[in-house]
């Protein structure tokens, strides 16, 4: 799998993963090409730490620039 174009990922499964990452919730993705190899994807969870996560449990998303700056400013200040 070649790294993901899009910066963010919308969550559409989190079995095992309920605590970490919640369904329908956007995640930033962090650039990881290693990773990217196995099919996984680095995102930023609800710890505020980037952890790994199989790729098939997110749609990957970009938006208009003033929304992603508004995302990112969200994220940053949780």
């Amino acid at each position: 799998m070649k790294q993901p174009t899009k910066p963010f990922a919308l969550c559409i499964k989190n079995a095992g993963n309920e605590a970490s990452l919640i369904l329908g919730k956007v995640y930033r993705i962090l650039p990881d090409s290693r990773a990217a190899k196995d099919d996984l994807v680095r995102i930023v969870d609800e710890s505020g730490e980037d952890y790994l996560f199989h790729k098939d449990q997110f749609v990957f998303v970009d938006f208009p620039s003033a929304v992603r700056k508004k995302i990112l400013a969200l994220q940053n200040a949780s």
